[in-house]
């Protein structure tokens, strides 16, 4: 029986440098019967070169169009290409970040070639999936990331310093949203010697927030966690009382990390324009909700804007900022749930897997993820 072949087009987003199997997760998979087919340079952004791929047992093939022709099994870090999804048929499997909450259309779309598509995104968020919970991994980069680029743009050292020209004082980091990419942010800017304080709605991640030797921020608000460990959107008043009280925040603060997202829906504005023009010339905000509208109401996706001396980036894509450890980490996702829907070297998902069926979002020519389906009826009635 010949062996199933999985496929690894190069990524074409222009802020993508990542890629979805990297050497070492390739050797394992062509171990178990599995074989490899990798587009040149696929890559080469995240460290390794063809070469590599060729030593752990893939082969490399010269372009996207001979992998989607020859591939069961389609791995990719985003939504596949729109060129490449034309050439999707039912024989394929996809596994990769869909965004099916924040574009559900191109989703059903894709549906219709009657593949079938998990998306990380609703990879459930339990103990026996937490190899394959490749949001948690990427959040983790995207947090490091932040803290060392507010680092690498701050004009001021983050850490209290005592030499003979003078004491420099330490930096205040606050940062907004306590999920896994804003304890690693925490975590990062308490390392660099920064003095760190945090927020989130969510009063149960306080004691996480303080073993991470940060201080939580307290304001009279409060947010319910939904499915994935996710805060719930805020009432009209109390995001108002929200607002007010982190503009006091980000007054007295040097660096500002924003981390706060709500799947399938806009970020929250959780720093509005006065509050940034409230802030010292010199002050950095980090945006990480960027790609989703950000949390600071300066932010423009992948610029930089300068509001009265406060410089406010938002990276669209913050964990491709280190692609070598991300990929790392993504890959290790992919292989461990190919190793759950593949048995002797063939594609053998059990439907009633937990695990498979909670990643499953379309199968048979239709959208199967009951949250895919309600968010493109209300779409229909908007």
């Amino acid at each position: 029986m010949v062996a199933a072949v999985i496929g690894v087009p190069r990524e074409l987003h222009p802020h993508e440098r990542r890629v979805a199997l990297v050497p070492a997760a390739t050797a394992l998979l062509v171990q178990l019967g599995l074989g490899v087919l990798v587009e040149t340079g696929a890559g080469a952004e995240a460290g390794y070169d063809d070469a590599a791929y060729q030593e752990a047992g893939a082969t490399v093939v010269e372009s996207a169009d001979a992998i989607v022709a020859q591939a069961d099994v389609l791995v990719t870090v985003g939504a596949i290409d729109p060129t490449l999804a034309a050439a999707v048929d039912g024989r394929h499997t996809l596994l990769g970040f869909h965004d099916p909450l924040g574009d559900p259309s191109a989703l059903q779309r894709l549906a219709a070639t009657g593949a079938t598509v998990f998306a990380f995104e609703f990879m459930p968020r339990i103990t026996r999936a937490q190899s394959m919970d490749a949001l948690s991994s990427q959040a983790t980069v995207a947090g490091y990331h932040a803290a060392l680029l507010a680092a690498g743009r701050s004009p001021r050292l983050f850490p209290l310093l005592m030499t003979a020209a003078g004491t420099v004082k330490a930096r205040s980091v606050l940062v907004l949203g306590a999920g896994v990419a804003g304890l690693q942010a925490i975590a990062t800017a308490r390392r660099l010697g920064a003095v760190v304080t945090a927020f989130d709605v969510r009063p149960a991640v306080k004691e996480q927030v303080e073993s991470l030797g940060a201080r939580f921020l307290a304001i009279d608000v409060a947010g319910e966690e939904q499915a994935g460990g996710y805060a719930t959107g805020l009432d009209e008043e109390q995001h108002r009382l929200e607002q007010e009280a982190l503009a006091r925040a980000c007054a007295d603060a040097d660096i500002v990390i924003a981390t706060a997202q709500i799947p399938g829906a806009p970020a929250p504005e959780l720093v509005t324009r006065a509050a940034v023009e409230a802030m010292r010339p010199g002050s950095v905000i980090i945006d990480l909700a960027a790609s989703t509208g950000g949390n600071c109401a300066c932010t423009i996706a992948d610029e930089e804007v300068v509001v009265g001396g406060v410089l406010i980036l938002g990276p669209s894509n913050p964990a491709a900022g280190i692609p070598g450890t991300a990929s790392d980490l993504y890959s290790a996702n992919v292989r461990t749930f190919l190793q759950l829907i593949c048995t002797d070297g063939q594609l053998a998902p059990d439907w009633d897997d937990e695990v498979v069926a909670g990643a499953l979002v379309a199968r048979g020519g239709q959208v199967t993820a009951e949250r895919v389906l309600e968010r493109l009826a209300r779409m229909g009635t908007e």
